[in-house]
């Protein structure tokens, strides 16, 4: 297969899958999922003309006053009768305007003898001075959120109050992470000699948890029946499968081969990027299968580019692709290689500063970075305050 550039193969793994079905869930349990369909406003907000101030409603033709206080409105409540020439009425934040006044006067700019108000300071600069007028945030019918936006909290919060205590979402994406190779130990287990850790399960967990169910498919050791039966077990139960190490082609990357004898179809395997050239995608069966390299900063960063996407495609965001800003770099950069290069680096003082080893098994500097500057193929040596293409990290 021949190798492809990153937008190509992000192009190509997206396109092999369509969102799963929508279900409807309570906005407390909506936080982090993408809107299934458009929402719309079932209420206009705010209903009513409501104050947006402490102070006294009046009209404005009856400036510079004096006014008789013929009575109160609160938030929730309202005054009973409209408001005449020469009358006024305490008024609070979020309570409607009565009818008939425009206008509100601000308590610090008033005095009040018993019924009888008297303008003390600066006048309202025009009608409807510090009022919110019915409908100024939005109307009934209005689209609050459009299909495909992330609901985050701000847009929980305008569902809420346009009328919704429900959202349609996408189903979450069941997604089954298996850990490959022989040096790998559960986490927290005493490790002999060479043995490893496998931080790879843990880190793609922590990176999709908040958007898919992740299924834990613990580690399997390089044997090609074992991890043939490990694969098809997963897919059983899983939108997606994720298998980390044995990607590359030494004698012991069993995961192409395992995929081969599980029946799996891939669409590509190799990607012009490092760190993580060996990743591979495809179907087994009605799963998505995406192999990750087992390097740690390989796996994160074929995961932020590929897995995360992936995942949220299936879970309905309209643009599943990882959000790239430009920044100055700190330093000079040379000239890249034939495949594009992601370098973790940190912010200083506003500008990038790439980390000085960028070894993929180095999970300390990755812990530090804030980001990955983003270097395309054969870019040209770039000097410091050079505008560069940076992919924050969460």
């Amino acid at each position: 297969m021949a190798m492809l550039s990153v937008a190509e193969a992000q192009a190509r793994l997206l396109a092999l899958t369509e969102p799963l079905p929508i279900e409807t869930v309570p906005l407390r349990n909506a936080a982090g999922r993408w809107a299934a369909a458009d929402v719309i406003a079932r209420r206009h907000q705010p209903a009513a003309d409501l104050s947006a101030m402490d102070g006294y409603a009046i009209r404005y033709a009856d400036l510079p006053g004096p006014w008789t206080v013929v009575g109160e409105s609160a938030a929730g409540g309202g005054l009973d009768r409209a408001i005449g020439a020469g009358e006024a009425a305490r008024i609070f934040t979020g309570a409607p305007v009565p009818e008939g006044a425009d206008t509100i006067l601000i308590q610090e700019n008033g005095a009040r003898n018993g019924d009888r108000l008297t303008l003390t300071g600066d006048a309202p600069k025009r009608p409807g001075y510090h009022v919110r007028p019915r409908g100024s945030d939005f109307d009934a019918g209005a689209t609050l959120i459009a299909a495909g936006a992330l609901l985050n909290a701000a847009r929980i919060a305008l569902a809420a109050i346009g009328g919704h205590g429900s959202l349609p979402v996408r189903a979450r994406p069941r997604v089954a992470i298996l850990s490959t190779g022989d040096e790998l130990v559960a986490p927290g287990t005493p490790t002999e000699g060479v043995m490893l850790p496998a931080s790879n399960g843990p880190m793609l967990a922590a990176l999709i948890g908040g958007t898919a169910e992740v299924l834990d498919g613990g580690i399997v050791r390089d044997d090609l029946h074992a991890l043939t039966a490990a694969l098809r077990d997963a897919a059983a139960t899983s939108d997606i499968l994720v298998t980390t190490g044995g990607a590359s082609v030494g004698d012991r990357d069993l995961v192409r081969p395992a995929l081969s004898q599980a029946g799996a179809e891939l669409d590509f395997w190799k990607v012009a990027m490092r760190p993580g050239k060996p990743i591979m995608a495809g179907r087994l069966g009605h799963t998505l299968v995406l192999g990750l390299p087992g390097n740690p900063v390989s796996a994160f960063v074929t995961a932020t580019l590929f897995l995360a996407p992936l995942v949220a495609r299936l879970a309905g965001a309209a643009d599943p692709l990882p959000r790239v800003r430009a920044l100055p770099l700190a330093h000079d950069l040379p000239t890249n290689g034939p495949r594009a290069h992601y370098l973790r680096a940190t912010i200083r003082d506003g500008a990038l500063d790439t980390l000085p080893d960028q070894d993929s098994a180095l999970l300390a500097a990755l812990a530090s970075a804030d980001g990955l500057v983003i270097r395309a193929p054969h870019e040209p040596a770039a000097k410091a305050g050079d505008m560069a293409m940076f992919l924050p990290l969460a």
